[in-house]
């Protein structure tokens, strides 16, 4: 910032460190005011008469007795700059995060009038001295005495930059950073030590770069990126001459002569003085300056969005994805050793980052969302869609605005709301998925060994070995039943199993492996218990957790697309990922971008329950065993092979709906995340089906269109393995179907044998 009342050593500075001094105004303060002006102007004119060989000798030494001392800062400057956040466009601004208001541009791209302004208006002998110009000293000090004011300053441009340099550091401690701008003797001859020390390692166009990048120039814009931008909303490349001027005259005194928060007249008629300055140091002609004072004022105010909650207009939906990446971001080792200095890196350290947030695929999600649910409804539909191989989060959309404005009375989120709905944390442990859980069930009865044609006589209800004394327990067992028996019962491989969604089979099929197995495989794949009773029962009881298939715990969006998305990827898990690539100040890559994967699944176990999944969607699998489904209107949809799954909570509190392709996987439940009582119904299921559906056609739409692998025809149910299981009921009837034709029974044996 610039010096008034030559900026921590005029007259007025020392009042400031005599505290026990009587008031200013009074006789006594005013004669000692006078005393140590004296002394000061004594010391400083001694100087500034002293022959050119002698003083240049007096800089010479000053300098090289800084230099060893020079602190790093000057040197490598690390001032605090705003990061930006874009969408994986790399252009569509999301929003920004800074405490300080800040960009930092070369020398190039900041206007020639813009340079010459500043040195006119601040500096003048800029290019000739040293680094500190001591007559200039001397003058504004006897000026300011003599006038009973502070009307000049005497720090050059190089001891400014020094100054903001030193009181802004990141790296330095708060005590350091104060006595930057103590009003001290020792500090100011320090800071000319330091300027002329700076200017035998700088040219003087990096000093002044440094300036105009750190400067401050009012209403919370430092340097003049930020500067151009929050007055003129354009870049400091395209400043014309009048608008050069103002900027330059701001620095004085910002917080008065800024024409948004102070006075425009002030700042006008300081204007016209750099204008005045720039036609006396021959930068311009004074015709050219008398036709920038006469312009009008114009501004284009441009406010710089900062944090999660100042997303762009008429896109507050993008604050949840921005919220899920600031969580995503304080988790980091790469941005800093604890969660304080991770926030301080996103808020000072100016870091480019490119997220993985697609705009289209966001767009539709959030049409999709609030075309289910308006924004004023106390139900809600969160969705996230997930890449499948790298784990990057597309989309997240639900019918809220990301705000934190108030809400009427008795609405405790909607239509407002921070909380992170659709990725859980905080207080949002997740909602109950039904039978999209039963997929995890599959999978590890696929893994350990069960072929997909494995067999079972599904009945309407099935008693189990597990204790319960709820109602409709089957003499103190719990039995589950089927949700539509005349559909679901009857002789099911995993195929139409998943393919109808059959209670009863899934359930059976866990008590065939151990339900701990499918918990289990749930976590493998991504799925975060985070609801304490449900990371208790897997902790502690997995084994009974007979309902597990059912989807009684609660999960979030994210990560049931995330899991889903293992399967499509084959296999291949990702741990989720908000970003594309995340860029420094300095123009060097963070190594945070790249997706984190492994293998959890066997590539042809994941094959078959993709095979099994293209069932419930209306399609056909490739061993064409689907012959029903809960999805069918997705085939039609998204016109290309797809595979998912429906699932109803009990007494449909909960509807969900999981679909997948190669490219991508998209979930989306509705529920009442206030009132886990409130029940959706059952007629929100299709609209939650299209919506998914529709999700996932854009996000393909324009790619190649990509099939599933089919598994092998041993995990199929290769017939040269043991046939599946038989239900009693089915080998009786086998074997009075044997008794009633041992001719053509012993026909077909030697046709096998043969």
């Amino acid at each position: 910032m610039a010096d008034s009342c030559l900026a921590g050593w005029s007259v007025g500075g020392f009042r400031g460190n005599l505290e026990s001094m009587p008031s200013p105004r009074s006789p006594l303060s005013r004669l000692l005011t006078v005393l140590l002006a004296g002394v000061l102007a004594g010391l400083v004119l001694a100087v500034a008469v002293l022959p050119g060989n002698l003083l240049g000798g007096f800089v010479a030494k000053a300098a090289l007795g800084a230099y060893a001392q020079l602190p790093d800062a000057l040197r490598t400057p690390a001032q605090p700059q705003r990061s930006y956040l874009y969408a994986n466009d790399g252009k569509t601004l999301i929003t920004t995060f800074y405490d300080v208001n800040r960009t930092d541009v070369p020398l190039a791209e900041i206007a020639p009038v813009m340079r010459q302004a500043i040195v006119a208006a601040e500096d003048r002998r800029f290019y000739s001295h040293g680094g500190a110009d001591l007559r200039g000293l001397a003058r504004a000090l006897v000026a300011n005495v003599t006038g009973g004011g502070t009307e000049q300053g005497g720090s050059t441009l190089t001891m400014q930059y020094v100054r903001n340099v030193l009181k802004t550091d990141p790296t330095r401690t708060a005590e350091e950073r104060q006595a930057a701008t103590e009003q001290t003797i020792g500090r100011k001859l320090q800071e000319i030590r330091y300027a002329n020390a700076l200017e035998k390692t700088l040219s003087k166009d990096e000093i002044l770069n440094g300036y105009l990048n750190i400067a401050y120039f009012g209403s919370g814009a430092y340097g003049v990126a930020a500067a151009s931008q929050r007055y003129f909303g354009k870049p400091p490349a395209q400043l014309t001459l009048a608008e050069a001027a103002l900027l330059a005259g701001l620095v004085q005194s910002p917080d008065a002569y800024s024409p948004i928060d102070g006075d425009q007249d002030r700042a006008l008629a300081r204007r016209a003085y750099v204008l005045d300055a720039m036609a006396e140091t021959g930068a311009i002609t004074a015709q050219q300056a008398a036709a920038a004072k006469a312009e009008r004022l114009t501004l284009h105010p441009t406010a710089q969005p900062n944090g999660c909650t100042a997303v762009g207009q008429g896109h507050d939906d993008w604050g949840f994805f921005c919220d899920y990446l600031r969580r995503w971001w304080l988790d980091q080792p790469a941005f800093g050793d604890t969660v304080e200095e991770r926030e301080q890196a996103l808020r000072r350290g100016g870091y480019t980052v490119v997220t993985s947030l697609d705009p289209k695929i966001q767009q539709t999600a959030q049409q999709q969302a609030t075309a289910v649910y308006g924004y004023d409804n106390k139900r809600a539909l969160p969705i996230a869609a997930v890449e499948p191989g790298t784990g990057r989060v597309l989309a997240m959309a639900v019918n809220r605005h990301y705000s934190l404005a108030d809400n009427p009375a008795g609405q405790a989120n909607h239509p407002n709301t921070v909380n992170p709905l659709i990725s859980g944390g905080a207080s949002v442990s997740g909602y109950q998925a039904g039978s999209t859980f039963k997929l995890f069930t599959m999978l590890a009865a696929l893994e350990a060994g069960k072929p997909l044609a494995t067999g079972f006589d599904a009945p309407a209800k099935l008693p189990t070995r597990y204790a319960s004394d709820a109602e409709g327990n089957c003499g103190g067992k719990w039995c589950p039943a089927n949700a539509n028996p005349q559909w679901m019962d009857g002789y099911r491989m995993m195929w139409d199993g998943f393919g109808r969604s059959v209670n009863t089979y899934f359930v059976w099929l866990a008590e065939q492996i151990g339900p701990e197995k499918a918990v289990e495989m749930a976590q493998r794949l991504g799925i975060t218990f985070r609801a304490p009773s449900d990371a208790a029962f897997a902790a502690n009881n997995a084994d009974n957790w007979g309902a597990f298939t059912l989807g009684v715990a609660a999960t979030t969006p994210l990560d049931l697309a995330n899991a889903y998305a293992t399967v499509a990827a084959e296999g291949t898990y990702c741990t989720p990922l908000p970003v594309v690539s995340v860029t420094a100040a300095n123009g060097e890559k963070v190594d945070v971008g790249q997706p984190s994967c492994k293998r959890v699944l066997d590539p042809d176990v994941a094959r078959a329950a993709t095979d099994a999944a293209r069932c419930p969607v209306g399609q056909q699998s490739a061993y064409g065993q689907c012959n029903g489904g809960t999805a069918t209107s997705v085939d039609r949809i998204v016109g290309r092979p797809v595979a998912g799954k429906t699932g109803s909570s009990e007494q449909n509190a909960t509807e969900t709906f999981v679909g997948f392709t190669p490219q991508v996987a998209v979930a989306g439940i509705a529920a009442n995340p206030d009132d886990s009582t409130d029940l959706v119904g059952s007629a929100v299921q299709a609209k939650v089906i299209d919506a998914v559906a529709r999700i996932i056609r854009t996000a393909v739409d324009g790619k190649p269109v990509r099939d599933f692998t089919a598994p092998s025809h041993e995990l199929a149910g290769n017939p040269q393995r043991p046939e599946p299981q038989v239900p009693p009921q089915r080998r009786q009837q086998q074997q009075q179907d044997q008794e009633l034709s041992p001719n053509l029974l012993r026909w077909l044996q030697g046709r096998s044998r043969g």
